[in-house]
């Protein structure tokens, strides 16, 4: 039985904002339209849905031409978004005050269907696009577009938000560089990207650090030692070292700083740790740097929103061709289509043979191995 045709679809952005989901909206928004549908926001990830009570608008925001105007510049998302309160694990507080974690998928489908809502497209990472593959199997109209700006999503060549992050955080890098050759200073910079070390690794090449540590290569802190001092010996007083969040010692374990039933952990620290023990060890003055959720904010690059655009006109595009269950992927120079089962729940590492890799030991840059 053919499916009924697309009258109405609603769009959610979940897990940590990036650079670009603005750009994805207005696109979505605007291919929605020029087929004749509806498009409504649902509030921060899912909530809009399971706890309407709690917003003024219902949870739900009519979006027209209108409300998208003008946002492919700006940061963040006009709807909101939230890494907390997944639907396939939802805390609930009994009167005893203890907490249960429930799935509550079967219902989440049931408000689609009440508020007549033929089709989903959710924009957000590893998390969403789980959500979204069970969700798929449960009979919804689902297209995923992957969003993190970790650049850490198997079957897509590159996610949005990450170039905006890497230019960031490489010319925070050019900035430091003269304060710490000025004061002959180590200096330690921490900066996102959990379990894969793409932030790291492009803008510590760009920024010409000295010491790469991501959490693909673990690290002996007396190798970095090691770099430090051989550039002492050439002249230089000073070194600029980048650390992945998700970094960690040979042996040793990733530094958390909260873990939560029902969320994903919260990693940070790390920075700190390296900075101290560096500090020991050299005797050289050491200072730490954390880029943190300042790599999430701003305006996304050229690139970004492009890249943001494509998805969100391709996300509509496979709707209107019978498309479900899939995500759409950049493979230069087209936007495919990938079953969902394929990609929820995995993880694309950097490559240890990756030209960008060999490029930086090509250039004298200490991955701490």
């Amino acid at each position: 039985m053919p499916a009924m045709p697309i009258k109405r679809i609603a769009i959610s952005t979940g897990g940590g904002d990036a650079p670009g989901l603005n750009a994805v909206i207005r696109a979505v928004v605007l291919s929605a339209l020029s087929r004749g549908w509806e498009c409504y926001g649902i509030r921060d990830g899912y909530n809009g849905l399971l706890l309407p009570e709690q917003y003024v608008d219902g949870g739900l925001i009519r979006l027209t031409r209108e409300r998208v105007r003008g946002i492919t510049h700006l940061g963040g998302t006009i709807i909101g978004t939230t890494n907390r309160n997944s639907p396939l694990e939802y805390p609930i507080t009994d009167k005893d005050g203890n907490v249960q974690y429930v799935d509550r998928t079967d219902e989440l489908v049931r408000r689609f269907m009440l508020h007549h809502i033929d089709a989903l497209i959710t924009v957000g990472g590893d998390g969403s696009l789980a959500i979204a593959n069970v969700l798929a199997q449960k009979g919804l109209r689902v297209i995923g577009v992957p969003k993190t700006i970790d650049n850490d999503l198997d079957r897509t060549v590159v996610t949005f938000g990450f170039d905006t992050a890497v230019a960031f955080a490489t010319e925070c890098l050019d900035r430091l560089h003269t304060t710490a050759a000025s004061h002959g200073r180590v200096m330690v910079v921490e900066v996102m990207g959990r379990y894969a070390g793409w932030i790291a690794l492009h803008a510590g090449v760009a920024g010409s650090a000295d010491v790469i540590l991501i959490p693909e290569i673990p690290y002996d802190l007396h190798k970095v030692v090691a770099k430090i001092r051989e550039r002492e010996e050439r002249g230089a007083n000073f070194t600029i070292i980048v650390v992945a969040e998700g970094a960690r010692s040979i042996g040793g374990e990733l530094v958390v700083k909260e873990k939560t039933p029902g969320r994903a952990e919260r990693l940070g620290g790390i920075g700190e740790k390296i900075a101290t023990d560096l500090q020991a060890l050299t005797g050289k003055e050491t200072r730490v740097v954390v880029l943190g959720h300042l790599l999430r904010g701003g305006s996304p690059t050229a690139q970004d929103r492009l890249i943001a655009l494509r998805f969100g006109a391709a996300a509509v595009r496979a709707l209107a061709e019978g498309q479900s269950g899939i995500m759409v992927a950049l493979d230069p120079p087209n936007v495919n289509y990938v079953p969902l089962a394929e990609v929820a729940g995995r993880m694309r590492a950097v490559p240890l043979d990756c030209d960008t890799i060999m490029t930086a030991r090509d250039l004298g840059i200490c991955f701490g191995d």
